[in-house]
């Protein structure tokens, strides 16, 4: 960990090769179909909820919706940071990045990354006031303080991915150029630099590591006093939809928190699970994410019925 190269600092990278994922070449043309269609599915699945909440008057007036959403248009977002990238990897095209290129990848995904972060604690909290807090729950969170919470997630999340990009990319870069990942992102880009990068892997594993880590916790804890509440719900009915609605949500978010939490504390790390267990939280969550809430959440499905049956009576 933090080791300094001994390459000569007249080189300068001026672009990076992206390795990818390791694959047999006989399933070269296989992977490409397979990547390709969960991406479509990823922006066609976030989008039906993006305009489900937005057309529906009962969803789009309530805090839980209005998250909801948010949350679909970062997924449409972050999957297009990746996915391209990933598909290129079985297409015969270069595998080359532009210098600038890498470093626009890296600032999006961990702005969108860590936004979507602190989005998973908020969540949790209108959970946690909703039924925790049921009386007093409208002027908690309401759609106005909503707005201001997403706003403030936004920014903060802009701000991290800043302070990463430039921390990275500061350093001198002179040869090899080959990432050894599907992305550039932080771990992999690093283990390139021409310098010590003890000051990086540390910000790295304080800024993301713990940072991932209190959040999840805080989520734990909002979700120990929702289970608490709903064993007192005195209806079976009413446990099952606090049930239902809660899961769906920890569910995402154990998939999305457990391989960020694996990658990013363990700075200097090259273990070849680091790219499969990455796959999890920039593949599979934001694909994930459309199926949970619609197959787990009865408003959204109700939402999308009177959708269809709305347009299938013009």
């Amino acid at each position: 960990m933090g080791k300094t190269k001994n390459t000569s600092l007249d080189t300068v990278v001026t672009d990076f090769i992206l390795l990818g994922l390791s694959h047999p070449q006989n399933l070269r043309s296989l992977l490409f179909l397979v990547f390709f269609i969960i991406y479509i599915l990823t922006q066609l699945g976030n989008l039906l909820i993006l305009l489900t909440v937005w057309a529906d008057p009962k969803l789009h007036a309530r805090p839980m919706y209005i998250l909801l959403g948010v949350l679909s248009f970062l997924d449409m977002w972050l999957s297009s940071v990746i996915f391209p990238r990933i598909i290129l990897n079985f297409a015969p095209a270069s595998k080359a990045i532009p210098f600038g290129g890498c470093e626009a990848q890296l600032y999006f995904f961990h702005f969108l990354g860590s936004t979507q972060c602190f989005l998973y604690t908020l969540m949790a909290y209108d959970r946690y006031l909703a039924i925790c807090q049921p009386l007093r729950y409208p002027v908690l969170m309401n759609g106005r303080l909503c707005t201001v919470l997403v706003a403030g997630a936004w920014v903060a999340g802009s701000i991290h991915g800043s302070i990463q990009a430039t921390l990275t990319f500061h350093l001198p870069y002179c040869g090899p150029k080959q990432v050894d990942y599907f992305f550039c992102d932080i771990p992999a880009v690093l283990r390139l630099a021409c310098a010590d990068t003890t000051v990086n892997e540390l910000v790295t594993f304080v800024d993301i590591g713990v940072v991932a880590t209190s959040c999840f916790m805080l989520i734990l804890l909002s979700y120990a006093n929702i289970v608490h509440a709903i064993l007192k719900i005195r209806t079976a009915d009413g446990r099952r939809r606090a049930f239902s609605t809660c899961i769906s949500h920890l569910t995402v978010v154990t998939v999305y928190y457990i391989p960020c939490i694996f990658i990013y504390l363990r700075p200097g790390s090259k273990s070849p699970l680091d790219g499969a267990v990455a796959v999890f939280y920039t593949v599979d969550t934001p694909l994930l994410n459309p199926l949970i809430y619609t197959l787990r959440n009865q408003e959204v499905k109700s939402a999308l019925k009177r959708m269809t049956a709305g347009r299938g009576a013009e």
